[in-house]
């Protein structure tokens, strides 16, 4: 009689062990701690944020590149020696390759990732864009269209470093970082003058002035944000703002040469 009490007993201790208490069970720290995947932004309702970054004092004389140590190079620029990109200040007075981002107070969530790759090009032994920005793992699709070999080398500090050569006109690479870095140096092993940034952002909120030096920001969820005008040459420049619904602002940066 004892044997078949306590055999009921073991499973029936089990049961309530398992399945008698009430707490629910809990969530892993993993998935506590993941952005949430919350619902689509209300485009409706999103602001804008759009502005120029000018540029004051004198204008720096851009440095002529010397690429005779490889006549490939040299022969893609003959009769025009290349500039350095370095600061590339427009006819307007902006300023060109300033990336400009959300640095801080966009909703901690799950966003989108495109698939559309982001190019980067090497043509005439110097890289094309020089700034480009990309979301965390959206991929880069970098191009050689010269007829020499090239050697990609990005230097992250806190992305996985990596040194990949390619062959002339060879087959394009694509790579991807997966955590937010701003910025990221890119520099070519063989033509020491090659120089590209990439600027990597956990959300969408980025953009790269061009030769109008305007930048525009779209979808922003109304709130208050920083934002950062980075520059390889200056000091980056953080302003705070805030938007409402359907707001659109206009907010300026401003870089002085020396």
């Amino acid at each position: 009689m004892k044997k078949v009490l306590l055999s009921f007993a073991i499973p029936c201790a089990m049961f309530v062990a398992g399945c008698g208490g009430s707490k629910a069970p809990e969530t892993p720290k993993e998935e506590a701690s993941a952005p949430a995947a919350s619902a689509p932004i209300d485009e409706a309702n999103a602001a804008t944020v759009s502005g120029k970054v000018s540029f004051t004092g004198d204008k720096p004389a851009m440095r002529t590149i010397d690429m005779s140590a490889n006549p490939a190079c040299a022969r893609a620029h003959a009769g025009a020696p290349q500039k350095s990109e370095e600061v590339v200040v427009n006819s307007n007075g902006t300023l060109k390759n300033v990336f400009v981002w959300i640095k801080a107070g966009v909703p901690d969530r799950q966003w989108p990732v495109p698939s559309t790759p982001v190019e980067l090009s090497q043509k005439g032994c110097m890289y094309g864009p020089h700034v480009i920005g990309v979301m965390s793992n959206q991929d880069i699709k970098i191009i050689n269209g010269d007829p020499t070999n090239h050697n990609i080398h990005p230097l992250p500090k806190i992305n996985q470093e990596w040194n990949e050569s390619q062959p002339p006109n060879g087959d394009p690479k694509l790579r991807k970082f997966a955590r937010e870095e701003v910025m990221i140096p890119v520099k070519c092993n063989v033509h020491p003058w090659m120089r590209s940034y990439i600027g990597v952002v956990n959300h969408p909120f980025f953009f790269v002035t061009g030769d109008d030096g305007t930048f525009t920001i779209k979808g922003l969820p109304p709130g208050k944000y920083t934002i950062e005008a980075w520059h390889e040459k200056f000091p980056p420049k953080d302003i705070e703002i805030t938007v409402g619904a359907k707001e659109s602002k206009s907010q300026d940066f401003e870089f002085k040469g020396v």
